[in-house]
């Protein structure tokens, strides 16, 4: 019987996957036929922050996985259409968890079925380096909150199990405050990594990079205020912050340039330039990053 199914097996996906397996069955659906089989046989190593190789149950095919009560997804943003429509018809009795960047992710997964949905956004991260093997880098927190169906209590329930499992996880009664908090921070972020090619070090806190940065957060906090959003956290700490661990960490947008990936861009800095369209207000400096990186990805071919 499998309790959980983790939905996108990458770095995050893996993590959720390997870590919750310590404490329930977990079940993973995988895009390709041989990642799935590579994980039934290897099983699904974590180093880093932690050194353990987790038992799942993997497959291309919703109907092998069972009958879950939770069901994380946590895929990159130009994949969720897809795996959202892979879902339809499946999973019945299950609550639905999305963990994407971002805004939009739950409408998307919303028109594929009626399942009650949990919305999440996590600041944990690793590095890939296999099918079966992702490495643990950051312990940072996800934040749940109640989206279609739910209410905060079945949100600190998915926390408690998170915790249960060895990540950290807290509960919001509305995460919306915690949500933009994240998207301000990350429009920033892997923006600026994606087209300057630094991954997020002390640069991003310091001099002219740093001024920008700074105007940047700043334009982003003003359209939280617009759309009536109170963060949580304020953005331009946690850069200070992140900056400040002694160690240089690698954007997801980093690296999906690098590798020359379709960036998440639509789902970060598309939906904060898109809210201020929206507010009426202006946003200029994030337009003009959505523009570019947009670019960016237009120069690959």
């Amino acid at each position: 019987m499998t309790d959980v199914v983790v939905a996108g097996a990458g770095t995050i996906g893996g993590l959720f996957a390997a870590h919750l397996a310590r404490v329930a069955d977990v079940g993973v659906l995988t895009r390709r036929d041989e990642h799935a089989r590579t994980l039934s046989e290897r099983g699904l190593r974590v180093s880093g922050r932690g050194d353990f190789t987790s038992r799942v149950t993997a497959s291309t095919d919703p109907a092998e996985l069972g009958d879950p009560r939770l069901v994380i997804v946590a895929s990159k943003g130009g994949d969720l259409e897809a795996l959202a429509a892979s879902l339809e018809g499946s999973f019945p009795n299950a609550t639905v968890m999305t963990v994407l960047n971002g805004l939009g992710a739950e409408e998307v997964v919303a028109a594929h079925g009626d399942w009650p949905i949990l919305s999440a956004v996590t600041f944990m991260s690793g590095t890939r380096h296999d099918d079966a093997h992702v490495e643990y880098v950051l312990d940072t927190a996800t934040w749940i909150g109640p989206f279609r169906g739910t209410t905060g209590e079945d949100a600190s329930s998915a926390a408690q199990l998170i915790r249960s499992a060895g990540l950290e996880a807290e509960a919001f009664a509305d995460l919306r405050p915690a949500q933009w908090s994240k998207l301000v921070f990350n429009a920033t972020v892997n923006a600026v990594a994606a087209l300057t090619g630094l991954p997020h070090d002390r640069h991003f806190a310091e001099g002219m990079l740093g001024n920008l940065v700074h105007d940047l957060v700043d334009e982003g906090k003003a359209v939280a205020a617009a759309v009536g959003v109170d963060l949580r956290e304020d953005p331009w700490e946690m850069n200070m912050h992140a900056t400040q661990r002694g160690h240089a960490h690698y954007p997801s947008m980093l690296e999906d340039v690098t590798a020359r990936r379709p960036t998440e861009i639509e789902l970060i800095t598309g939906s904060l330039v898109r809210a201020a369209e929206r507010a009426g207000i202006p946003a200029p400096l994030h337009s003009a990053l959505y523009a570019l990186v947009k670019a960016k990805e237009a120069s690959y071919s």
